[in-house]
């Protein structure tokens, strides 16, 4: 399967400590790497088919200095969908003017939903085509953007329909907040003050965030492992939904 990384903040900050304690487990997660960064409306998405290890745009964006309120990135160990550019996570899609980036750890048997509007899965995997069916049904459900907990309540009831097909943990965000769907694995924790030093599980790297910070931030921090020593990481449940809004866990839907 596949490792998951989300970050959500409330103002924009660097996930690079984060992403290196990602990149650091992409020995056995070779097939891809790919990472969005929101920026206001817009996103600035890196993918590519070669390991987080050995890629040269990994590389590229471990020194890129970009900070980001929702970021969202993913290194994959195929299960289904050829090693390709078009099956590399995460996805992207626009509905009702807004980016919408989605990146799934798991396995889906069986889904096959109608696909009948203007979402469309490029490649062959089974993530794509649940993310077009997420956006698909958003759709229908609303005629325009709705508020943050209005989206939270009618993800809760479109969610579980693709996880009754297999594995389904899974990161979404447009920008204004970051969702996380657990099926087996997902943990969360929040960075704020006092801050203190941090250290990688995987990798023998730490970084003191009191002295990058200041006393007003607040960071989420989502993984499929906890990518930290240390620290105090919480699990979702199987099934649970949980929303991220400026660094902070919202309570379920």
């Amino acid at each position: 399967m596949c490792q998951l990384l989300g970050m959500n903040a409330n103002t924009p900050t660097d996930v690079m400590f984060s992403f290196a304690g990602l990149a650091s487990r992409a020995d056995e997660h070779k097939d891809g790497f790919g990472i969005a960064f929101f920026e206001d409306r817009g996103v600035r998405v890196f993918v590519d088919p070669e390991s987080a290890r050995a890629s040269p745009v990994a590389e590229m964006v471990k020194r890129y200095p970009i900070k980001s309120g929702n970021v969202i990135a993913h290194i994959r160990k195929a299960t289904q969908g050829r090693v390709m550019l078009q099956n590399t996570h995460p996805f992207m899609r626009e509905l009702w003017g807004r980016y919408w980036v989605f990146a799934h750890n798991g396995d889906l048997k069986g889904f096959a939903p109608r696909l009948h509007g203007a979402f469309r899965p490029v490649g062959d995997t089974d993530s794509e085509r649940a993310f077009c069916w997420l956006m698909q049904e958003l759709a229908k459900a609303h005629a325009a953007v709705p508020t943050v907990p209005e989206l939270t309540r009618t993800l809760a009831e479109l969610l579980p329909q693709p996880a009754r097909h297999g594995t389904f943990n899974v990161l979404l965000s447009n920008g204004q907040a970051l969702w996380a769907h657990c099926s087996t694995s997902l943990y969360w924790l929040e960075r704020k003050h006092p801050f203190g030093a941090a250290h990688l599980a995987d990798e023998d790297l730490s970084v003191d965030f009191g002295a990058l910070t200041r006393p007003t931030d607040r960071v989420a921090v989502i993984a499929t492992e906890p990518l930290t020593r240390g620290e105090a990481w919480t699990a979702l449940a199987s099934g649970e939904l949980r929303v991220f809004v400026y660094g902070k866990a919202l309570g379920p839907p």
